[in-house]
């Protein structure tokens, strides 16, 4: 599993694309549920996931607390690397960086942040390879 991880329009999509050619998006930024992984996922491809914050937000609204959704997506990336393995192919996951600037007035908006942050470290933890991602520019941290 690799991550990818910098802030918006820093060129995520595009390195992704270049580098990894022939993949499957799962984009909750096109309406696409983290569900339908399995489903969209087409042989021989590499999966790729992004809009983490979306989903991530989707998950706080429904009110579980911040340890329950950290640990269920724990849980998602072992199943992803598990499958991974079985389908001999890649997964990328592209995460937006918000942990920088201005911490947020709104509770709200500050569990985001701090869920997105932890939830980028586990990733960063499980991957293979993760990169950062500054002007277009791909910095190899792992």
């Amino acid at each position: 599993m690799q991550l990818v991880i910098g802030g918006a329009f820093s060129g995520k999509r595009k390195w992704v694309r270049e580098t990894y050619g022939n993949c499957s998006w799962i984009s909750a930024y096109n309406g696409d549920r983290i569900e339908d992984w399995e489903t969209k996922w087409e042989k021989n491809t590499t999966l790729v996931l992004e809009g983490w914050e979306q989903w991530i937000s989707s998950e706080l609204e429904k009110g579980d607390t911040i340890n329950e959704i950290r640990n269920e997506i724990n849980v998602f990336f072992l199943r992803l690397l598990e499958e991974e393995r079985n389908r001999n192919s890649q997964i990328t996951l592209i995460m937006l960086e918000i942990g920088k600037g201005i911490v947020p007035l709104q509770k709200d908006e500050r569990s985001l942040r701090d869920l997105s942050g932890w939830i980028a470290q586990d990733a960063a933890s499980l991957s293979t390879e993760v990169y950062y991602m500054w002007n277009g520019l791909s910095k190899r941290m792992k």
